[in-house]
């Protein structure tokens, strides 16, 4: 084909999918076609049909970008594939809360302006110890508010082991510089002593900063300072300490402290997140002191960081199941992942492998989102073609594995029951598309 024989825009959009299709859309995929195939032949290529090429870019328009996925890679807690699912005592809520007005920041008992953080506030503080909550949008913001709330200006001192980066490049010292903090470096990469810590504090110092080593642990020779007696350093110093959890969680989980051990040991605020071992909507928790709280709430930059009103509905149906801690490992998805015995899902991995011709593979399944880094789940997968990894990511829904040695591995450990039947439908159908 030669350029000259381009069909013009016009004329695509004479097709009828393309003109029962809205004007707007349906003319950004006609001229994405035409533009595409100028492309192609200018390369040397032959650009097809058209048409079909028009339709398709069409289909990608009116396609919601942001989709359900099937998550067999066996990271529960994925940040890629948005961290936590939520449970349905979280998602009714959401529902019910964003499909109609709410009492977002209305008192009904008085009548007048309420707070937003009133919904929450009560089930954290039950659930923590604390004396007073705050959520804002993520556990970096958290960090940030209470940074800039006590610290700005001034210095605050942490550990040279604790200055992490996570996720997409959020590191500690950014965090601390962005806040308006000084940052002050105590002990070494592995050892750092309360002397440390004791020698740093000067008449600048605002607070001492703790912070989980989230998705990498130091072994070996190592010593650090616990929360106790950093506790102890502060109070002696007349000074605050801000535990920053991470991932956080308010059930037990393998050696992962909890908000409320975390605040029995002395610390003054602690921050966490609520879309990880929580098993809820993505937030940022602080728990501690009223009169800390206080200023944080206070503080200019609240207003940008505070949750909205899905979030703090799903937050609150989350806690809700936490008031009773069998029903939130039997209900909340990732609790229930952690504490369901091998067994159970070899059962669904020899389903899956029986539906699609796999074999299955006992295999190591992983926590995530910052959490245990060093604990390893006894799983199970159903073992298929590694040809299938693109299509199957490509498919309705897509479905995410794991490649290694060659083949691709479906971990049951993060499918549900009712996700292995589309499991199976979906790599049948990567298989035809492939012959």
């Amino acid at each position: 084909m030669d350029l000259r024989d381009l069909p013009s825009v016009d004329r695509l959009l004479a097709d009828e999918v393309l003109a029962a299709a809205p004007r707007p859309l349906a003319t950004t995929a006609a001229r994405t076609a035409v533009e595409q195939a100028r492309e192609t032949i200018q390369a040397g290529g032959e650009p097809g049909d058209l048409v079909e090429a028009a339709r398709a870019e069409l289909g990608r328009l009116v396609s919601p970008a942001l989709r359900r996925v099937l998550n067999a890679t066996g990271v529960i807690v994925h940040t890629n594939l948005g961290r936590a699912p939520l449970p349905p005592a979280a998602l009714a809520r959401a529902v019910d809360v964003g499909g109609s007005y709410s009492n977002l920041e209305l008192d009904l008992a008085s009548g007048s302006r309420g707070s937003r953080q009133d919904h929450v506030a009560d089930a954290l503080r039950r659930l923590t110890g604390a004396e007073a909550a705050l959520v804002v949008n993520n556990n970096a913001a958290a960090v940030l508010l209470a940074l800039a709330a006590l610290a700005d200006g001034r210095e605050v001192v942490v550990s040279r082991g604790e200055l992490v980066e996570i996720g997409d490049g959020f590191r500690i010292p950014d965090v601390l510089s962005r806040s308006g903090a000084r940052m002050v470096e105590v002990g070494t990469t592995n050892r750092t002593r309360v002397v440390d810590y004791e020698r740093a504090i000067g008449a600048d110092t605002a607070l001492l900063l703790r912070v989980h080593q989230s998705n990498y642990r130091i072994v070996g020779f190592t010593e650090s300072v616990p929360t106790r007696e950093l506790a102890q350093i502060s109070r002696r110093a007349g000074l605050w300490l801000v535990d920053d959890l991470g991932s956080g969680s308010l059930a037990d989980v393998g050696d992962e402290p909890t908000a409320a051990s975390s605040l029995a040991a002395g610390a003054d605020l602690v921050c966490f997140s609520g879309d990880k071992l929580l098993g809820g909507p993505q937030a940022g928790i602080v728990v501690g002191r009223a009169e800390l709280v206080e200023r944080l709430r206070r503080h200019p930059l609240q207003r940008a960081l505070r949750a909205d009103k899905l979030t703090l509905a799903a937050l609150e149906g989350t806690l809700a199941l936490h008031q009773d801690p069998e029903r939130a490992r039997a209900q909340i998805p990732v609790l229930r992942m952690l504490d369901e015995p091998v067994e159970a899902v070899r059962e669904r991995a020899e389903r899956l492998a029986g539906l699609v011709g796999g074999e299955v593979e006992e295999t190591v399944a992983r926590v995530g989102g910052g959490a245990l880094p060093l604990a390893e789940l006894t799983s199970a997968a159903c073992a298929i073609e590694e040809a299938l990894a693109a299509p199957l990511r490509l498919g309705d829904p897509p479905v995410l594995g794991i490649v290694r040695d060659g083949r691709l591995l479906l971990d049951a450990r993060t499918l549900t029951d009712t996700e292995v039947d589309e499991a199976a439908r979906a790599v049948l159908k990567a298989r035809r598309s492939l012959c």
